[in-house]
């Protein structure tokens, strides 16, 4: 299973939320700490706010923070919201299947399987269990 870019990069933001607590950071920040694209990074943070998972401040001084406790956002939701869908191969897809052996295939239930358990320890690991207590990640990213 590969996750796409834009989950990618809101791990990493969250990640240095979390680090920083309640000190605001900016795009920017996040931008040259990563080496990534502050384009991205925007669209990225607009869809973390609009699931509620961070929260923007606007103004000179603004910046991005996390819109609950560490604790309480879990990886497998972040997952979940970022990406399209998890469709590994055709017949994975919502909108049908061209494959001739769909009907015969034990492929399909393996995978869908393969998913949730995937997903499953995903769903234990929180955004602290991941920096809390980091000091090598905190030093890392500068918070």
């Amino acid at each position: 299973m590969r996750l796409n870019v834009q989950t990618d990069y809101a791990l990493r933001l969250l990640m240095q939320l979390a680090v920083s607590g309640d000190r605001l950071v900016t795009i920017q920040n996040v931008s040259e700490t990563y080496h990534i694209s502050r384009n991205h990074l925007m669209k990225v943070a607009y869809l973390l706010g609009k699931h509620g998972l961070v929260e923007t401040v606007r103004g000179r001084s603004g910046g991005l923070r996390l819109a609950r406790p560490a604790e309480k956002i879990m990886v497998g939701e972040v997952v979940r919201r970022m990406e399209p869908d998890f469709a590994l191969v055709e017949c994975l897809h919502a909108d049908g299947c061209e494959c001739i052996i769909e009907n015969a295939c034990k492929l399909r239930g393996a995978l869908v399987q393969a998913t949730a358990a995937f997903l499953d320890v995903l769903d234990r690991k929180s955004l602290a269990d991941l920096t809390a207590s980091n000091r090598q990640l905190a030093a890392m990213i500068g918070a």
